[in-house]
């Protein structure tokens, strides 16, 4: 299953923490509008992975919608 999160701000990117932390999904997916931004939210929290010890997969995207489906 995954979870599209969209928009990588505070609240968002905590939304998509908690999911993964939770493991309520295989692979859970950052938008966002600004370049960059939603990749390195995603990397940041696929980073905590080891000490939170999670499989889920963090995805960050920029305006490109196919990789929610």
């Amino acid at each position: 299953m995954k979870v599209t999160v969209v928009g990588a701000g505070n609240v968002g990117a905590t939304c998509a923490d908690a999911i993964a932390r939770w493991e309520l999904s295989n692979e859970v997916v950052l938008l966002d509008i600004k370049e960059g931004f939603a990749e390195g939210k995603a990397l940041d929290i696929w980073q905590t992975s080891p000490i939170n010890l999670f499989d889920t997969r963090p995805v960050g995207s920029t305006n490109d919608y196919g990789k929610t489906a």
